[in-house]
């Protein structure tokens, strides 16, 4: 009787022993939650970096159409934002104009784009005294091409929206930098940094 006792006291020493095994053979490269079955994040959909910047042409706020090939030769910063003046694009959009001098310093031309129709972004412009190109992308087909329109959640309700993202694309056309899902605070300095670096 002793060396069965003996025999299930070794049993039971095992288990945690095969547990630590059975976690040290998981594939390489997966963590405990993606062996679980957590949801994988979807693809960021959109131009990445080395990529040629998809071609538009959009009408502004009042200045005519502004055509993105026709810039060739100057960097572009191209910003997306969800809506006219709004807090947090408000911010961006003022941030963007307060160091227009030092983007024009480095030829570099800057285009907002949202939703928003010719005479909202005039408003806006004129409000705010923005003295950059605000682009009517009212069909979304330039933020599709860049990826940007995309499904939100807000207090549970799912709606389609603009992502707040920025695109900076070179001389020659090619996609040299790029910002998903941006904050605002401090955005507009890491985008002249990466202007400067090209």
């Amino acid at each position: 009787m002793a060396a069965k006792k003996k025999g299930k006291r070794k049993t039971a020493k095992k288990s945690p022993a095969k547990r630590k095994t059975a976690i040290k053979k998981a594939p390489p490269g997966k963590t405990a939650a993606k062996t679980m079955g957590a949801k994988k994040t979807a693809p960021v959909k959109g131009p990445k970096v080395g990529d040629k910047a998809p071609d538009f042409t959009l009408p502004t706020d009042g200045t005519g159409q502004i055509t993105l090939a026709a810039l060739r030769g100057k960097p572009v910063v191209l910003y997306f934002y969800p809506r006219d003046d709004t807090p947090g694009c408000t911010m961006e959009a003022c941030g963007f104009n307060d160091n227009l001098p030092n983007f024009s310093g480095l030829n570099a031309e800057i285009i907002g784009v949202s939703k928003d129709n010719e005479a909202s972004h005039a408003r806006f412009r004129a409000k705010f005294g923005l003295k950059f190109h605000l682009a009517a992308d009212t069909e979304t087909k330039v933020a599709k091409a860049y990826g940007v329109w995309v499904e939100k959640s807000l207090y549970g309700r799912k709606y389609m929206g603009m992502d707040r993202a920025t695109y900076l694309i070179d001389k020659d056309g090619i996609v040299r930098g790029v910002w998903r899902s941006v904050k605002v605070p401090g955005h507009v300095d890491a985008v002249l940094k990466a202007v400067q670096g090209l």
